[in-house]
């Protein structure tokens, strides 16, 4: 029995695949360990995760997450390993997920545009250049939580329109004090700005909207992108819900760059499974 997770900052994908090749798909919250504690991990786990899985023979574990550096990758399997004893781990950053899934055993170029950004060149079998996106902090260009970091800002400082002001307005019920409260005050702030680019997707035919997405994109190429040597010979590969939802204006952007569009996936998961399919066959 294999159990498969693809994990952001906001959701994690799971795939167990059975002795039969049934496969059962679900969903927990995101474990992303710079944001949550190792209690906080195996309490979710356990809670959230059906009993059909705890009960089932689990051999290996496939974990991809955001944060899953070397450093952290003990911690996380130290959370499995409690939630899952009999089980071989493997822990590996979120990007290896994405270009697997979109690549499978093809090189190429891959992105994560969801809560937060990530890229790479990809040879097939590894990661082979990796800019840092620097987190939502100083970085993540072209992500949910860029969006919605630059909506928040323009709703505080009166730069959005009225029309779209009052919508923000009767769909949040937020003054300006509890978006402050709500960002420097709590934990998980990444994944309350990223929370907003619901509402621009909602409003993307107003052209603050548009302009403010194309934007997001545009200074991901010009401040990620682009620095990878030679990208325009590559084609640019992407999962996650931001790049997915709003691929028109990506696509835009992408040729605008001189790049081609290439493979886009909402999240990686099925393609996941695919590629550890592919390894044991």
């Amino acid at each position: 029995m294999i159990l498969i997770a693809d994990s952001g900052s906001t959701k994690t994908s799971w795939c167990l695949i059975k002795r039969n090749n049934e496969k059962l798909f679900l969903e927990t919250e995101g474990y992303n360990p710079f944001f949550v504690t190792s209690s906080y991990v195996i309490q979710s786990l356990n809670a959230h995760l059906p009993v059909e899985v705890h009960e089932e023979s689990i051999e290996e574990i496939h974990f991809y997450g955001a944060g899953c550096f070397p450093d952290q990758s003990v911690v996380i399997y130290a959370e499995l390993n409690e939630v899952f004893p009999s089980a071989r781990s493997y822990i590996e950053l979120d990007i290896l997920a994405a270009a697997r899934a979109l690549l499978g055993q093809k090189a190429g170029f891959a992105a994560i545009l969801g809560t937060g950004t990530n890229t790479c060149f990809y040879n097939g079998e590894k990661v082979t250049h990796n800019i840092d996106s620097l987190g939502y902090i100083l970085g993540d260009e072209g992500s949910g939580c860029a969006i919605g970091k630059r909506l928040l800002g323009d709703y505080i400082r009166g730069y959005m329109p009225i029309d779209v002001r009052d919508c923000f307005r009767q769909a949040y019920q937020l003054t300006p004090e509890d978006i402050v409260n709500e960002i420097y005050s709590k934990k998980l702030a990444n994944r309350f700005c990223a929370s907003f680019s619901k509402f621009v997707n909602q409003h993307i035919g107003h052209k603050y909207c548009y302009d403010l997405v194309l934007k997001t994109f545009r200074e991901l190429f010009e401040n990620l992108v682009s620095h990878y040597p030679d990208y325009k010979e590559y084609s640019f590969n992407c999962c996650g819900s931001v790049g997915y939802g709003f691929q028109t204006i990506l696509v835009d952007v992408i040729e605008k760059f001189g790049m081609q569009p290439g493979k886009f996936l909402r999240a990686p998961i099925e393609g996941l499974v695919q590629y550890h399919q592919d390894q044991v066959s």
